[in-house]
């Protein structure tokens, strides 16, 4: 599980029936100090979450397929299960 940044939205006319009627996001993993990895997921929208909100990203299959309840077969591996207001370090 990450803290990340949607950064763009992908568009697929043809695609696998596991996304019909679903947002497909990209998002950018983000360290600690809140600055790009350099890595980035496509992450399945399950909050309603935009381009530009920083989104909390379960990135384990598994858990993923099941919460988007495309389990046993879905081809989920990311989704956005959260959208962060604030993070705070101690």
């Amino acid at each position: 599980m990450y803290i990340g940044r949607v950064t763009g939205s992908i568009v697929a006319t043809i695609h696998h029936a596991t996304f019909d009627g679903r947002k497909l996001l990209l998002v950018d993993k983000l360290g600690l100090d809140g600055a790009s990895s350099g890595d980035y997921d496509i992450a399945m929208d399950l909050v309603q979450a935009g381009v530009g909100d920083l989104v909390l990203v379960l990135d384990e299959g598994g858990s993923a397929r099941l919460l988007s309840g495309t389990e046993p077969n879905g081809a989920v591996r990311a989704v956005i299960v959260g959208i962060v207001d604030e993070v705070e370090l101690q």
